[in-house]
Parts: C-alpha cells; structure tokens; sequence
C-alpha cells in the first residue's frame, strides 16, 4: 500500500532549531528507507518566505500499521520537528515508478 505524509513544523520560535539538529538523522533514515524500496519520493516544503517549513514522503509499506510504527522512529518525529502530520492511502501513477 502506498501513502503520502504531508507533515508541517511546528512555527514557534525554536521550529528552525529542531529541525536542524536532526536534519542529518532525518536524511540518513529517509536514505536507507529509499534503498529499501519503502520510501519512494520525497520533497521539503518551504513557505512563502523561502524556509522549510514541512516535507512530503510517499511510501510503500504493506499496511498502515507498519507505517505507524515506522513513523514513531522518524527523526523529525522524536525531534518535535513536525507539528502537523496528514497521512493518506494513495497510489504513485505508473508512469511515474517506471512500471508501465
């Protein structure tokens, strides 16, 4: 099953902060789960401003069970970095996979 996380930082005064300080956790652990097929695409979102202010990661995982428990390990999650997190099923067209 495939599902797309938006997740939006927090917009206190320490938001940057967090998010820097586990920055590297965060990308190391978006990298092993791009290497093991789990992650397939990922994008910061920046505001109006131009700052990061949130990331979309579309994953496949064999249920929302299992995205959950990874999502509890998520860096940007036990940083405090995201405030705001939307998940929802969906399905990358398979144009976009290679698959055709």
């Amino acid at each position: 099953m495939q599902f797309i996380i938006i997740a939006y930082d927090g917009k206190d005064e320490g938001a940057l902060q967090r998010r820097l300080a586990v920055r590297d956790a965060h990308l190391q652990s978006a990298q092993k789960m791009y290497e093991s097929g789990k992650l397939l695409y990922a994008a910061g979102i920046y505001d109006d401003g131009g700052w990061l202010s949130g990331s979309m990661m579309i994953f496949d995982f064999p249920s929302r069970k299992k995205l959950d428990s990874w999502l509890k390990t998520e860096p940007y999650v036990t940083g405090n970095v995201w405030r705001e997190i939307k998940i929802n099923r969906a399905q990358v067209a398979p144009f976009c996979t290679g698959n055709k």
